[in-house]
This record gives structure tokens, C-alpha cells and sequence, in this order.
């Protein structure tokens, strides 16, 4: 078989096993790894992480985190079951955690255990920002980013590879190394990074108004990220999110579609 057939061969065998939808976009999806092997790792490693770092309790910054995580939690449910998804998320075990570190981030595994750092509330400037920083977690985990990376990352291997075992001379092998590393980065795994971050902003939109907070503020946040890095970022091409530039401007344009998307489910007043 000829290494031209070999390629097309394995992504048909990729597309056929992609049987997963996002369903926020209808979208199919890759899935090479289910969620019912996926889960419960991402819980095992929550719980392992939790254990080797400080969690703080009973604080009321640790208490708002988890206020608006449960407000985003049903925001998603509502939304989910209104669109015809009924028990998706029966498997996630919602989980909010404030963690005692500097670090300017926050992150939801796949399942829905979340994780703010300590060093992100400045940033976040209030419950507002807060529930824009969670909206984008979540989202992530409600799309299944993390399972359509993983499953693009096996993708590339398994790519590789092929062309590994189909190119005999080894000259031109090491020359498709070279170059297939590179491009398969650059031209397909980062832009399908920036493709989730985007995606995961304007679900966030929606999740943060319906669960009454004013989409604009996530436009507010990404300017004080922007301050905070000090334009310091490489070229968005070179990168596995989009700039603050963009992502402002993406979401200053969503920001009236996830309004009215909100006034969908009687929301009709925001909280900054």
C-alpha cells in the first residue's frame, strides 16, 4: 500500500471511531478514549493533586468560588436539558477547590473537578470575573476538550508512525520527521488549541449570563490579563491560545448573543 493510501486508510479508521458529539456546537468529535475510562483517571489524579497541595476551606474567597461554580453547574444544566440533552452530565461529580498558590490560573478536569488558584482572584477582581474564569473551565470539560485532545495527540502519533513505516529510505525519513513534527504543531495541534479556547469562551458567554452575571465582564477580565502579562506573549500562531487582542474581541461581539441567550430562560438582569 502505498504511503499516500496508508494515511488516508488510518484517518478513515480515526473518523470511524470518532463517534462522540459536542453538544454545543452538533459537532462529531474525536473520541479514542470514552469517558468511562477518562473520568475516573481525571478524579484519581483531582484527588492526588488535592493531596499535595494546600487547599484552603471555609474562606470566604474559597466559599464564592464554590457559590459560582454550582451557579455555573446548573447554568450548564439548564441549558443542556433545554437543547435536548438530558442526563449528560449524569457522570460528572462536580467538585470547586480554591488552592493556596500565585500562579495566575484556574482549570476544570475532564468530569468536572475544578481548580482555582489563588494567585488568579486579583485578576478575577470579584464574583464577576470569577464566573467568566469558571464559564471558560467548565466549558472545557463540558465540550470535551481534554478527550478530543487527547485523542488528537494519539492521532499525530499514530500518523507518525505510519510515515515512519511506510518511508524506507532513511534519509527521507529523517527529512519527514523534521518536517511533519514541526507542521503537525504548528499547523494542526496549536490551532486546534486556540480552536478550544475560543470555543470555550463563548460557551463560557452563555453559561456565565444564563447563570446571571454580565457576559462583558469576561471582555473586562481579558483586558486585566492583558495588563497583568505586560504584553508579554508569543506570536498567536506560536501559541496554544488565541492573544488577548482577539479574545476581546470575540467576546465583546458574543457577549449580546449570550444576553439574549439568557433572556431565554428568564434572565434578564446581570450582575457586574
Amino acid at each position: 500500500m502505498k504511503f499516500k493510501n496508508k494515511i488516508v486508510a488510518f484517518g478513515a479508521v480515526l473518523l470511524f471511531l470518532s463517534c462522540a458529539t459536542n453538544p454545543f456546537t452538533g459537532k462529531k468529535t474525536m473520541a479514542l478514549v470514552p469517558n468511562s475510562q477518562l473520568f475516573p483517571t481525571a478524579f484519581q489524579q483531582y484527588n492526588q493533586f488535592l493531596t499535595e497541595n494546600k487547599v484552603i476551606k471555609g474562606t470566604a474567597d474559597a466559599q464564592m468560588v464554590t457559590k459560582v461554580g454550582q451557579k455555573i453547574a446548573v447554568a450548564a444544566e439548564r441549558w443542556l436539558n433545554a437543547n435536548g440533552y438530558q442526563g449528560y452530565l449524569n457522570d460528572y461529580k462536580w467538585e470547586y477547590n480554591l488552592v493556596d498558590d500565585k500562579t495566575v490560573n484556574a482549570w476544570c478536569m475532564p468530569g468536572g473537578k475544578i481548580v482555582f488558584y489563588t494567585g488568579i482572584l486579583p485578576i478575577a477582581n470579584g464574583e464577576a470575573g470569577i464566573a467568566a474564569i469558571m464559564g471558560h473551565e467548565v466549558s472545557h470539560a463540558l465540550a470535551n476538550h481534554g478527550q478530543q485532545r487527547m485523542s488528537a495527540a494519539m492521532a499525530q502519533q499514530g500518523l507518525a508512525i505510519v510515515g515512519n513505516v511506510a518511508i524506507k529510505d532513511e534519509k527521507d525519513r529523517n527529512t519527514f520527521n523534521q518536517y511533519y513534527g514541526v507542521g503537525s504543531n504548528v499547523l494542526g495541534m496549536l490551532p486546534f488549541s486556540r480552536s478550544h479556547e475560543s470555543e470555550a469562551d463563548e460557551i463560557g458567554l452563555y453559561l456565565m449570563a444564563i447563570a446571571g452575571y454580565n457576559p462583558m465582564e469576561a471582555a473586562e477580565l481579558w483586558k486585566r490579563m492583558s495588563a497583568q502579562s505586560g504584553g508579554q506573549a508569543p506570536p498567536e500562531f506560536l501559541s496554544t491560545h488565541p492573544s488577548n487582542e482577539s479574545r476581546i474581541k470575540n467576546i465583546t461581539e458574543l457577549a449580546p448573543k449570550a444576553i439574549a441567550e439568557a433572556k431565554k430562560f428568564g434572565v434578564t438582569t446581570f450582575k457586574d
